[in-house]
């Protein structure tokens, strides 16, 4: 099983007034990075929250946002009256130094964050079993959106190799024209510029020998279509296991061989071949940078 590192799950549930919201994004990342953002009397649980992501999750740039609305009949709200008088002092001083107008500075205050919290009391255990729930419901649907959008991903990405391995198969036919070729390209030149009498045959078949086996790109084609039986053999793996990595190494070293064809490939055919596996690994590891 594929997943993609793109996905969202949100869940809803309501205790004593209060909704608790619980929403998660993922997000393409080389590593992985979590991001909490939630009520200060949460935080105790936080380290229980992230590990769930984590086990579950697995990769990628992932945010999590837990948000509770009351509807306000027992909300109680405090001012912090130290960050309030240290902006008050600071703006005064400020404003005395650039002779600038203090306006309504108390209003302006009280918009500033943290001024003016919500008393959230502490978490009891009755409210944290609602928050757990919510929480690993909205993991069930990130679960869910990533491994839908795995699957079309599995399936482009089948389709790409298929088609490197199909054109693979195209390029036999051009090989032995290629090495004619190279032989009357390399006796037109030795008769341009040598008398017939001249020329050491026995020689002249061994230096070809060698420039062909320069040319000789059988161990490339070899290696790559290993490399794409193994791509699908990983891609096939009904583990959810993170694959993105393994799938990236590999198409590197297809990449590789393929590359070397190319310079190898001495012929207008095998490179137009060559391109166009070229074009379409290039579509494979864009992918594979959206794989867990």
């Amino acid at each position: 099983m594929l997943l993609s590192m793109t996905g969202y799950g949100k869940a809803s549930n309501v205790y004593k007034g209060k909704k608790i919201n619980v929403e998660m994004r993922t997000l393409n990342g080389r590593n992985t990075d979590v991001r909490f953002k939630m009520p200060q009397n949460y935080r105790e649980k936080e380290h229980l929250l992230r590990r769930w992501v984590l086990e579950k999750a697995r990769r990628g740039k992932i945010e999590v946002g837990v948000e509770v609305i009351t509807d306000g009949s027992g909300d109680a709200y405090g001012l912090n009256q130290a960050l309030f008088t240290k902006y008050y002092e600071e703006l005064t001083t400020l404003s005395q130094s650039l002779n600038l107008p203090q306006g309504d500075m108390m209003t302006a205050i009280l918009r500033i964050p943290n001024v003016v919290m919500a008393e959230e009391g502490t978490l009891s255990e009755e409210e944290w079993e609602v928050v757990k729930s919510t929480f690993e419901t909205a993991l069930q649907q990130l679960e869910q959106f990533r491994e839908v959008e795995g699957s079309a991903l599995a399936k482009d990405l089948i389709k790409r190799v298929e088609i490197i391995q199909a054109t693979l198969e195209k390029i036999a036919p051009f090989e032995a024209d290629r090495i004619v070729q190279v032989k009357e390209r390399l006796r037109q030149r030795v008769d341009e510029y040598m008398h017939k009498d001249e020329i050491d045959e026995n020689r002249f078949e061994q230096e070809i020998l060698f420039y062909l086996e320069k040319m000789d790109i059988n161990e490339e084609k070899v290696r790559l279509a290993q490399h794409c039986k193994y791509f699908l053999e990983v891609l096939h793996k009904k583990e959810v296991v993170v694959k993105g990595k393994k799938l990236g190494f590999i198409s590197q070293e297809m990449g590789r061989e393929i590359n070397t064809m190319g310079a190898k490939a001495n012929s207008h055919d095998i490179q137009r071949l060559v391109v166009e596996m070229k074009d379409e690994l290039e579509k494979i590891k864009e992918q594979v940078l959206n794989v867990v």
